[in-house]
């Protein structure tokens, strides 16, 4: 058995919700959190006009002495930005799929395999748009990539900004994909180990929906993880400071177990 601490987190492109740059506390911070995985989304790969906040999959990658791999969607003339994908373990392939819908925004899929002690584990960071139409598209070429490229034997972990305040998307691939969420199997654990049988009815229905944006109060479930293969130990969201200081998004923070 092996317990994995997985996060899951929109860093805002380094930068606090007042707009101060905050990679520096960043890398403190989520250094104490000693993650194994790591999804991030908006990680800026390439600023020229800030030297501070360059490169910041590998100033993390280096600070928490994490294997990384990174793939820009949007890009600009003096910048970039995408979603990341880091690890304590070998990434021993990457790829990342476009899944833009329309021209105002860039979108992709990080696709990424690790190796676990031997286990193959396939990690897809995901960044969906804000428009209702085009997650639903970008699910379904989500969906459309797991089917071709994942085994239905091998573990998989799907994390990330689901832009999903409506809680809209869950219907169209968990039941599909044979995922969970990882808030709602945790409590449906915590029920059972508290023998409560009477109550188990009631609890399979519950769906609870992290709330993780604005970082400061957090109101929309806005970032979600998806697992297949594991067992959820704990799943929560880090809340109130640092963490309001760093981001507009709260990190989600799960220990999964891989048999």
């Amino acid at each position: 058995m092996t317990v994995l601490r997985i996060v899951s987190y929109n860093i805002h492109k380094g930068k606090s919700v007042s707009g101060r740059d905050s990679l520096a506390a960043l890398r403190v911070n989520l250094h104490t959190l000693n993650p194994d995985i790591m999804f991030l989304q908006e990680v800026q790969g390439r600023n020229e006009k800030n030297s501070n906040l360059h490169a910041q999959h590998e100033s993390l990658a280096a600070a928490l002495q994490m294997q990384v791999a990174y793939e820009p969607n949007a890009v600009r003339v003096q910048t970039h930005h995408g979603n990341a994908l880091l690890a304590k373990y070998p990434i021993i392939e990457f790829e990342n799929q476009d899944i833009s819908d329309h021209g105002l925004e860039q979108r992709g899929l990080l696709h990424g395999i690790l190796d676990i002690k031997g286990a193959r584990v396939h990690c897809v960071v995901v960044h969906l748009g804000l428009f209702a139409a085009s997650r639903i598209r970008q699910i379904e070429l989500l969906c459309e990539r797991i089917d071709r490229l994942v085994p239905k034997q091998e573990p998989l972990l799907i994390a990330g900004d689901f832009n999903d305040w409506k809680d809209e998307l869950a219907p169209l691939f968990v039941e599909a994909l044979g995922v969970s969420e990882v808030f709602a199997q945790s409590s449906r654990q915590l029920k059972s180990a508290l023998k409560m049988p009477e109550l188990s009815s009631e609890l399979a229905k519950l769906k609870p929906s992290p709330r993780t944006f604005p970082a400061a109060f957090p109101l929309l479930p806005l970032d979600r993880i998806y697992q297949r293969g594991f067992a959820v130990k704990s799943a929560k969201v880090l809340k109130g400071r640092p963490w309001t200081q760093l981001s507009d998004h709260a990190p989600i923070i799960a220990e999964l177990e891989l048999p």
